[in-house]
């Protein structure tokens, strides 16, 4: 009888024993991953500055033409419009 008991109240502290034994199991996996060739390596000359003053080459295309810039803002905010009055419907 004393031995049931015992292994009564044992049981559940040997079950979160091993939930937490398999939880960090879990994680330890990821980290084994990771080796040594995945880190990125650093550069030779780490005192250069980025090119802060080199531009892009300039565009091909062209800009919009002013009158399709007002067409393509108007329609924004009509839409814009439409959906503030939505929004006021809704609630």
């Amino acid at each position: 009888m004393l031995a049931l008991r015992d292994l009564q109240k044992s049981l559940p502290i040997f079950g979160a024993l091993l939930m937490a034994a398999l939880a960090l199991a879990g994680c330890s996996s990821q980290l084994a991953d990771y080796t040594s060739t995945d880190t990125p390596a650093h550069p030779r000359e780490p005192g250069t500055y980025l090119p802060v003053h080199d531009l892009p080459p300039d565009r091909d295309q062209a800009i919009i033409p002013p009158d399709q810039r007002a067409k393509i803002e108007a329609e924004l905010a009509a839409a814009r419009e439409r959906q503030a009055i939505a929004a006021k419907e809704a609630k």
